[in-house]
């Protein structure tokens, strides 16, 4: 693994130490690995530590209400109890830790002291919305907290307030452009809005060519969950996220626990140095890859549970998709995993086509490469199906190899 900053394996040391001391939950899942504290002095050395999956922290919350031993704070000194899905509840106390995070994150965004900003993302049970309020505040950024809904007024607020910024997702950023041109406003020529930070739904290439070109704002986007706060931000190239400082995120192979390498899917692991809630190693459910050796940016490709694996490599429909997008003369795809002798995985594609296409040779031979190059792993056959034959809610990846 690259060298970690010392810093941070300093501050890795000292946390899991705390969270050892006064986390129960902790303490067990040490004690349980036969691992103690002091084995813990850097970053690496974290791949001792079990992955803890959400589930399984829904299942210890139940089994030890409220927190499931993981809060160091008792409950009546803490500032703030959200409640995720699951149902999880998170407990909140006055560890700056995330808020330190999300200010980061923020400035390299293009939040500064001055601005005023438009927050829409929810203040109700999740913590996102009040999170995001107490970065900007920390930066010296005025808070509109407007949470979502109501259109009509959003458009007033960004008009009358001269908003500078906006935080929320890019979806209702633009129901709200759209709402403001329907009322006969220009939007480059009549607000102020100039940057945005995207987070909690998926920014897609077509979306961000239209805030960036069309409107003329600087926008990034941020991986964020609700548990852990903001996790990575947009690169200097938009095309992957790069992790954001002070935490440690980790893509690791779901069945061992252990670092992928670059380019392999694997699930995104977290320890952040929140002291009020200290969980090391909590298991996101999100999937994603390296992309480069440098284990600092990483590419999101979907959820563990869509995964496959094939011939010891994990493929997500989302990279199936990923690469068919290159292939604009295919209609419909669908990869299939068997095992017909019962010993190797066949992994085969098949495909309907939008137009006709005189080479097909030359096609299975390109989309062939373009696969291996994506998933690591060799497509073994490429069947041209007749149109009609998949329909159009049919899965990107099936496996249909049993196990009895």
């Amino acid at each position: 693994m690259p060298a970690q900053p010392h810093s941070l394996d300093r501050a890795l040391a000292r946390f899991v130490k705390h969270a050892y001391a006064s986390a129960p939950a902790v303490k067990k899942i040490f004690d349980d690995a036969g691992i103690k504290p002091s084995d813990i002095k850097r970053v690496a050395d974290l791949e001792r530590v079990p992955v803890m999956s959400k589930d399984r922290l829904v299942e210890l919350q139940k089994a030890a209400p409220p927190f499931g031993g993981f809060a160091s704070v008792k409950a009546k000194r803490l500032k703030h109890i959200f409640l995720s899905p699951g149902p999880l509840y998170e407990p909140h106390g006055a560890d700056k830790t995330l808020i330190t995070t999300a200010a980061r994150v923020l400035r390299v965004a293009g939040f500064k002291r001055g601005d005023i900003v438009l927050n829409t993302l929810s203040y109700h049970l999740v913590p996102a919305g009040l999170l995001l309020d107490a970065g900007l505040q920390a930066i010296g950024a005025t808070v509109v907290p407007s949470g979502v809904g109501n259109t009509e007024l959003q458009v007033k607020l960004l008009l009358d307030l001269k908003v500078t910024g906006y935080t929320g997702t890019p979806s209702f950023l633009m129901t709200i452009i759209r709402k403001a041109e329907e009322m006969g406003l220009d939007f480059k020529k009549n607000f102020a809005l100039a940057h945005t930070l995207f987070t909690a739904e998926p920014y897609p290439p077509s979306l961000r060519a239209q805030f960036e070109g069309a409107y003329g704002l600087k926008t990034t986007n941020v991986y964020a969950t609700a548990e852990l706060g903001f996790l990575a931000y947009d690169d200097e190239s938009k095309q992957a996220l790069q992790i954001a400082e002070g935490i440690v995120v980790q893509v690791v192979d779901p069945a061992t626990g252990q670092h992928v390498g670059a380019g392999v899917p694997g699930e995104v692991v977290v320890t952040t140095f929140n002291e009020t809630y200290p969980l090391v190693r909590l298991g996101t459910g999100d999937m994603a890859l390296y992309t480069d050796e440098t284990r600092t940016r990483i590419m999101l490709v979907g959820r563990v549970g869509d995964a496959v694996k094939v011939r010891g490599m994990f493929v997500h429909p989302n990279q199936l998709k990923f690469v068919l997008g290159r292939f604009p003369m295919i209609a419909r795809a669908q990869g299939i995993v068997s095992r017909p002798e019962g010993v190797r995985d066949h992994f085969k594609l098949k495909i309907e086509l939008a137009s006709d296409v005189p080479d097909r040779a030359k096609l299975s031979q390109e989309l062939g490469e373009a696969l291996r190059g994506v998933i690591r792993v060799s497509v073994d056959e490429i069947e041209f199906a007749a149109a009609g034959t998949l329909a159009a809610d049919a899965k990107v990846l099936v496996d249909e190899r049993q196990w009895d």
